[in-house]
């Protein structure tokens, strides 16, 4: 491989933020798991075409975001030390590519999700076009004209709702032929921790976000409001989990999601300690990435142990737990940074 491919690989890997990724393909898995432990409907076959479905389409996102806040000078290039977890993955305001190459990208790799989403529909059922438009639709105009959720206070809500429930059932779909109460409340988590991921990412970006016009809820309420809405994310997440145990909607094993609680304690001390120093706030949005992984882990866990309670055969599922534990593993490869000159 010459150094210049190898360059060109890193320049890419950067731009597709992939230490962003695990929030898309988690709740495809907890609804895919779902369908198997409680229901005994599972192929791994249509769960690593929705898996590369939802990858593909996460990346896209990012760099659709990158693309259209860059065309608003959102985020722009400052001396001294970076949050590598914010401010986009800068390989368009360092000039490491060019925004018309980023914007060919991108499109192709929407084309390559529509493709994926009709094949499963055609195979699987028609609802899937409406689940998968609704993921485009969201992923596309949350910074991009005419809508620009982002910039109204709205994207956020739409992340939410797309990266639990609409991801989550969709592949719980895909699966069972259905859609119940007991998958959308087990993939729900998924969307309100991204909420909380958006949350403390928006914070450190406050003062490039209300120059640009983009008016998240952090830069429309202030950085104490970001604050309260990060905790009250976590607060809702462990009480939906525990509600739905209680009222035997979701079995009792998704309890095990609690040991990630130290975590998100961790993650509210660091963000109250650094919020007002954005480059020292990276600590408190790596906690924020692991506490979700370590959630959605505990609560794909649960369903196994459940399935097991169940009678299912859990060796049926080794390939897919390796599945996810491989596509886990290269997002805790810290970001990327590469430096123009060094192509």
């Amino acid at each position: 491989m010459t150094h210049s491919l190898k360059n060109n690989i890193f320049i890419w890997w950067q731009a597709s933020r992939y230490h962003f990724i695990p929030p898309s393909f988690f709740p495809a898995a907890i609804g895919s798991i779902v369908s198997w432990s409680s229901y005994n409907s599972f192929s791994l076959y249509f769960f690593a075409l929705v898996i590369l479905g939802v990858i593909i389409n996460h990346i896209a996102l990012n760099m659709t975001d990158d693309y259209f806040d860059y065309k608003h000078a959102v985020d722009n290039t400052k001396p001294g030390e970076k949050n590598p977890y914010t401010g986009g993955s800068g390989t368009l305001t360092s000039g490491l590519i060019r925004p018309k190459k980023m914007l060919s990208v991108f499109i192709f790799l929407y084309l390559i999700v529509i493709i994926l989403g009709v094949y499963l529909a055609f195979e699987r059922g028609w609802p899937i076009i409406a689940f998968g438009l609704f993921g485009i639709f969201w992923s596309v105009f949350y910074t991009s004209p005419p809508i620009q959720f982002a910039h109204h206070g709205l994207g956020e809500l739409g992340l939410l709702i797309n990266f639990g429930p609409i991801i989550g059932l969709g592949a719980f779909f895909v699966q069972s032929q259905q859609v119940t109460i007991e998958a959308f409340l087990a993939t729900l988590p998924c969307g309100i921790m991204l909420f909380s991921m958006i949350i403390i990412n928006e914070i450190p970006d406050i003062q490039e976000d209300k120059l640009a016009g983009k008016l998240t809820l952090v830069a429309r309420f202030g950085k104490k409001t970001g604050i309260k809405l990060y905790i009250l994310s976590w607060i809702v997440t462990y009480c939906i989990l525990l509600f739905s145990v209680l009222f035997s909607i979701l079995p009792w094993p998704v309890l095990l999601s609690f040991i990630s609680l130290p975590l998100v304690i961790d993650s509210i001390q660091k963000l109250v300690k650094t919020h007002r120093q954005p480059e020292k706030l990276f600590s408190a949005n790596k906690r924020m990435i692991q506490s979700h992984g370590l959630t959605s882990f505990a609560i794909i866990a649960g369903y196994v142990w459940n399935g097991y309670l169940n009678g299912q055969m859990i060796f049926e599922i080794i390939p897919f737990i390796t599945l996810l534990i491989l596509l886990y593993l290269p997002a805790l490869i810290p970001p990327i940074q590469i430096k123009k000159g060094k192509k």
